[in-house]
């Protein structure tokens, strides 16, 4: 594994979602870095990969309200512990629990293990609500996954929250999570 520089020059048989993820970045004039890995699906298995980011890697959740109605991605620090009152009273909600895949992959086409804030741009009808701790806007890179967890990408935070979200049309909204 290496840290390469942006797009890969190749891409044959990566899946259209993640070169779809490349293109918009490199249209928006993003910088990234990029590693290739093999699929990885929990925070423990990524202990490699996200040392060698060397940026905040966010533990990205997909949650819905429990009356089904609305539906969150929220990224928190890996190190802090979800609660989902802690969260639903901040943003005026029901009760959050985890949403079903089916919904992941209708609205940011992202399947679990593979999920990330590059999903928010297939989200065009905007039902996903983005979330994000307190910790992550202070980090000077963020690492996430290109919509597939057999790669993942090292951007600066600065360029995701105020060049990529505001292309996307989606905005976010800051929660405060307590440590672990």
């Amino acid at each position: 594994m290496e840290l390469v520089e942006g797009s890969p020059r190749d891409t044959a048989g990566r899946p259209e979602k993640e070169i779809r993820v490349y293109r918009l970045l490199d249209a928006l004039g993003i910088r990234f870095q990029r590693i290739d890995h093999e699929s990885v699906n929990t925070m423990e298995a990524s202990a490699e990969i996200n040392s060698m980011l060397d940026a905040i890697v966010c533990k990205n959740l997909f949650l819905w309200d429990s009356k089904k109605e609305h539906f969150y991605l929220l990224m928190v620090a890996g190190d802090k512990k979800f609660r989902s009152g802690e969260i639903a009273g901040q943003i005026g909600s029901t009760r959050l629990s985890f949403a079903p895949a089916e919904y992941m992959e209708a609205y940011l086409d992202i399947t679990p293990g593979s999920v990330s804030i590059m999903g928010l741009m297939n989200d065009r009808e905007k039902h996903v609500e983005l979330l994000v701790d307190e910790e992550v806007p202070k980090a000077e890179y963020l690492g996430c996954h290109p919509c597939v967890n057999t790669a993942s990408l090292r951007i600066k935070t600065k360029d995701v929250l105020e060049r990529f979200l505001p292309a996307v049309g989606h905005a976010y909204r800051t929660v405060h999570m307590d440590e672990g």
